[in-house]
């Protein structure tokens, strides 16, 4: 049995850098905002997961409102929720990821993204698609204002629930 999942993530920037993104830090000079390191892209990647496999999304796993996740690493999420979504007894097939970001250009980190990503699901890279989109200076996103990303991902029942 297959499933997809779809997450989407959105986060306003502020002064000052790094940027992290793909579980990776990007050179930049804003960053994004939120209760935890708020890497819209891993958001996006967890909630994707968890919606797959009808479980609780990120918001209610990890809230904001949790002492606990103040500051708190993107990745930690993203593998604690996929260690629950094994547990449900699913394994990823595969993700695809956009970010929309006005700055700075992603494309020379994507493959770094990719790789993060895929080393945090133990999965294989080519098994992890990553898009870059700028807001062609429209919106938010186009006034540098905040960070967007949507992810897709399938899974697949590999065993039953535990």
């Amino acid at each position: 049995m297959f499933r997809i999942g779809l997450g989407e993530d959105t986060h306003r920037t502020a002064a000052g850098g790094p940027l992290v993104l793909g579980g990776i830090e990007i050179p930049h000079d804003h960053h994004l905002v939120g209760h935890s390191d708020a890497d819209v892209l891993l958001h996006a990647l967890t909630d994707a997961l968890l919606g797959a496999a009808g479980l609780p999304d990120i918001g209610q796993l990890f809230p904001n409102t949790a002492e606990e996740n103040r500051g708190r690493n993107s990745a930690d999420f993203l593998t604690a929720a996929y260690a629950k979504v094994r547990e449900a007894g699913f394994s990823l097939v595969n993700a695809d990821c956009v970010v929309a970001a006005q700055a700075p250009k992603l494309s020379p980190y994507k493959d770094a993204m990719r790789h993060r990503i895929a080393g945090l699901l133990g999965a294989n890279p080519l098994d992890i698609g990553i898009k870059a989109k700028t807001g062609e200076e429209v919106g938010p996103v186009g006034r540098g204002e905040s960070i967007e990303a949507r992810a897709v991902v399938l899974v697949e029942r590999s065993m039953q629930p535990h």
